[in-house]
């Protein structure tokens, strides 16, 4: 059990990210009628009473730190590895070269089972728990599938993934070494999922996709409440992400507004930048279209698994956060991340992965274009060791 155990969820009622209708959290539920994700909602005016700036300072340094904005309600069912709280870098000697005062990097690479998907199934697996679910299965490029592997381990669940074929090794790896039952697909993460939603009916497993089930999202907004609270409750400018099925957009933006109303922060927004791969740009190409649903992208194809989905269910959220903040999203390729995994390893110490990447690629663009200002407070968001990608980037790096 967690310290702070006093310490309670306000969860009050799931919400239609599209319609607005409102259902039950205390049954297990996935898309709503509309074939929309469920956004969890909180009573956030008693939330405030306890959840406070001042009470943070005595709490554990993980993301149930805001236990009251968190979907488990009895604390004993929280399963935790320690995920979340991960440090947000001043980029000294790579901001000196880029010209930059104020880049900062969110290292979720130091996360347990090295990536930020630890936190989303930190929460999906804790509340399927709570709800009484037994065994899980998921679609996955790679880092889901081991972090799901390794909180269903942790919780005594059954645990399934379907994975792509050419999913990192890795990944392959964790996923047995955690218990997990290893399915490989001959085809895209599109088809793992189409999989492993059948196998989910078929024998009556909990399917935990992405945003296809309302909790991820949960564990992948305590990024935005990081950020605002390692910032001393400011809101940085600009935060860069690299986007695959788009949680961790959706649920930085949800947490936004959820500060706002525990009195954290104005109504002041930093713009959020989409980065997407070139060969897989399904949300770029609807943001550039003025649409707010992507269509399928055809014959994906990327060295960053994390951002090879062709097709998010989430994507109006993604493409809504994008614009109403205003910011934008853009395309980088693949020899553009490799050489910028090279360039944050070496000026900063920090190993991204390929998505990580990404974001410092997305930066150069955006400050050559003019749409960043050198002196703006920047926050990349790194989601994932390089550790995971040796197989993939040392032929790319020349070894």
């Amino acid at each position: 059990m967690s310290k702070n155990a006093e310490i309670r969820s306000q969860i009050t009622h799931l919400e239609c990210s599209l319609t607005g209708e409102i259902a039950n959290h205390d049954h297990p539920l996935r898309l709503s009628p509309s074939e929309k994700p469920f956004l969890a909602r909180y009573d956030l005016e008693k939330a405030s009473q306890t959840l406070t700036k001042k009470s943070l300072a005595g709490r554990e340094s993980n993301m149930w730190r805001y236990r009251e904005v968190m979907p488990v309600q009895d604390p004993a069912n929280i399963v935790t590895l320690g995920e979340g709280f991960t440090p947000l870098r001043r980029a000294e000697h790579l901001g000196k070269h880029l010209g930059m005062s104020n880049l900062l990097i969110k290292d979720e690479g130091v996360n347990p089972t090295g990536s930020f998907k630890a936190r989303g199934l930190s929460a999906a697996v804790s509340k399927a728990f709570e709800l009484g679910q037994t065994k899980l299965t998921m679609p996955s490029a790679g880092n889901a599938a081991g972090a799901m592997s390794a909180y269903a381990a942790a919780a005594g669940m059954e645990a399934h993934v379907y994975m792509p074929q050419d999913a990192p090794m890795a990944n392959q790896i964790e996923c047995v070494a955690y218990g997990a039952k290893l399915n490989l697909i001959d085809g895209f993460i599109t088809d793992a999922g189409r999989i492993s939603g059948e196998d989910a009916e078929k024998y009556g497993r909990f399917d935990v996709s992405t945003l296809k089930e309302p909790y991820r999202a949960e564990g992948k907004k305590t990024m935005g409440y990081e950020i605002v609270e390692q910032l001393g409750f400011e809101v940085p400018d600009v935060v860069i992400y690299p986007t695959g099925g788009g949680t961790g957009i959706v649920g930085i933006w949800k947490a936004l507004d959820e500060m706002e109303n525990l009195g954290w922060i104005g109504s002041e927004r930093p713009r959020m930048v989409c980065v997407q791969a070139e060969g897989c740009a399904p949300l770029v190409t609807a943001y550039d279209n003025g649409e707010e649903f992507a269509e399928p992208f055809e014959n994906p194809a990327t060295l960053a698994a994390g951002m090879r989905v062709p097709a998010a269910i989430g994507d109006f959220l993604v493409i809504r956060a994008v614009r109403e903040s205003g910011g934008t999203a853009l395309t980088v390729n693949d020899d553009q991340m490799v050489d910028s995994v090279r360039d944050m390893a070496t000026f900063e110490g920090i190993f991204p992965a390929p998505e990580g990447g990404a974001t410092l690629s997305a930066l150069q663009k955006l400050l050559e274009s003019g749409k960043v200002i050198k002196d703006e407070r920047v926050v990349l968001l790194n989601t994932g060791s390089a550790l995971k990608y040796l197989d993939v980037l040392g032929p790319a790096l020349g070894l």
